[in-house]
């Protein structure tokens, strides 16, 4: 059984929590939670029994704890990973794995050093509908690949970005793409593969932040496919879709619903067995945006530490996407396409305004 220690007690928290907490996950418990809101805190800790601390080396000293989970703001990611490096205990870091370039790779230095496995949680990817369409891809089933997209237009108001002091800043969070959209970011990237340019143009339409609200980004791939990216948080009233298109030669796929999990289209030049069951099979309805894919991805967590299996979103996995975002907000800024491999020079993302 390992136990678990959550870092970070904000609105995420309760999804972790609740997973770990309720013994959703086998072999997996939660042992204890931190942050420096002891309200915070000790809410969570009140509600499944465990300790709880407001500070990380207090916790990590007096408990037994086998992995521990940083949910804290993304722009302190770097920060309490690389503390927590040091006790040599297998870490798990919420996206974006952080907000530069230099972070990431201090991140990833540090628990190499420490011989602890760090793992970026991206759970898109264990959605049911995603799992299919990666297995079309590894099977060469869309032939060349022509285009992939990418739509989020999810809602979020004022009220939402009111409710804590470090959303939509610059230095804590950037906007859109570094957080509602980085899943999607990350799902296309795998997908279609390694990205050659990028050009984007954003705005902060309907809310007072710093970064941006709304994106929409072309891109080409190093095989010589294009994509598209949309992604706003400016829908209003409610949540509209999450989704992924991919084109090829010889099929199309298309994944809908709110959060990247339901099938709609499924069609390929050449029939296998088992297609015609893909649109009733492979659907699921989450909850809420966050869908079921953080259950699957505690799984392969717990069977990653236990069996000494590698894992699917690694720090240089996790760092991939933030280099793709980096990019985008780099032509954002100079209003020219960026080529990747690239030293982000006017990238606001990470860069306190202070």
């Amino acid at each position: 059984m390992l136990k678990f220690a959550l870092v970070g007690c904000g609105r995420i928290a309760i999804r972790h929590s609740e997973l770990l907490g309720y013994n959703n996950i086998s072999n997996a418990t939660l042992s204890a939670v931190c942050d420096i809101d002891e309200a915070k805190a000790k809410a969570i800790a009140e509600r499944f029994n465990v300790p709880y601390f407001t500070d990380m080396d207090e916790m990590m000293q007096k408990e037994d704890i086998d992995v521990v989970s940083v949910l804290t703001e993304s722009g302190n990611h770097a920060r309490h990973v690389i503390n927590l490096a040091k006790y040599g205990k297998p870490i798990v870091v919420e996206k974006p794995i952080a907000l530069t370039l230099i972070e990431a790779d201090d991140m990833i230095r540090a628990c190499d050093q420490n011989g602890c496995k760090l793992f970026v949680v991206k759970q898109n990817r264990f959605n049911v509908p995603v799992v299919k369409l990666r297995e079309a891809i590894d099977k060469k089933r869309f032939g060349k690949l022509v285009l992939g997209t990418i739509r989020v237009r999810w809602s979020r108001s004022q009220d939402y970005y009111d409710q804590a002091w470090w959303r939509g800043r610059w230095d804590m969070d950037g906007g859109v793409l570094t957080n509602q959209a980085s899943h999607h970011v990350d799902l296309l990237e795998w997908m279609m593969g390694d990205v050659e340019s990028v050009f984007a143009k954003s705005t902060t339409a309907l809310v007072d932040i710093e970064a941006e609200d709304t994106a929409i980004v072309t891109l080409k791939f190093k095989n010589g496919a294009l994509g598209i990216i949309e992604a706003t948080t400016a829908v209003r009233p409610k949540d509209l879709e999450g989704s992924i298109s991919i084109l090829g030669e010889t099929g199309t796929v298309e994944i809908g619903g709110f959060a990247v999990n339901k099938m709609l289209h499924w069609n390929f030049t050449l029939p296998e067995d088992g297609d015609k069951e893909v649109m009733e099979k492979y659907s699921v309805n989450p909850p809420n945006v966050y869908g079921f894919g953080h259950k699957a991805y505690y799984e392969h967590v717990v069977d990653s530490v236990i069996n000494n299996k590698v894992q699917l979103v690694d720090g240089l996995e996790g760092r991939r996407s933030l280099e793709l975002i980096s990019a985008i907000y780099e032509s954002i800024e100079t209003g020219k396409e960026v080529y990747l491999r690239f030293k982000p020079e006017k990238c606001k993302l990470g860069i306190s305004n202070e």
